[in-house]
């Protein structure tokens, strides 16, 4: 698999802030994230890399394709509740250019068939 673009690399770097601003903030956890947080915040990392739309993606918020399960997409969002308005203090270009990021269109990608349409096969008498 190819390195991520600046995109995906900015947004990592976002929601890894967001997740040990909260970390640090609701379970006082200082340099390492708690075991929650840790395991959030790699499930975000798999996600990102994972992403469909890459470099032309928006914020998760604003996407037409939810990756995240429903209780990953619970915690991040009450995470993103909290850290966003903190953000502007403690890491305001990165909540500049989330913001920012958040103004882009989603994108409307059309996905590929999996597979090739199946063949008539000839009926067996």
């Amino acid at each position: 698999m190819s390195a991520p673009g600046p995109r995906i690399r900015r947004e990592k770097r976002t929601v890894a802030a967001m997740i040990e601003l909260y970390c640090e903030d609701m379970h006082h956890s200082k340099g390492a994230l708690c075991p929650d947080c840790q395991t959030l915040h790699d499930y975000a990392m798999q996600r990102l890399v994972r992403c469909p739309f890459q470099e032309d993606k928006t914020t998760c918020a604003k996407c037409a394709v939810h990756c995240y399960r429903p209780a990953q997409r619970e915690q991040i969002r009450v995470v993103m509740r909290y850290a966003g308005p903190r953000m502007t203090f403690r890491h305001p270009i990165l909540a500049v250019r989330h913001l920012l990021d958040g103004r882009k269109q989603p994108s409307v990608r059309v996905r590929p068939a999996s597979r090739p349409p199946h063949a008539k096969r000839d009926s067996v008498e």
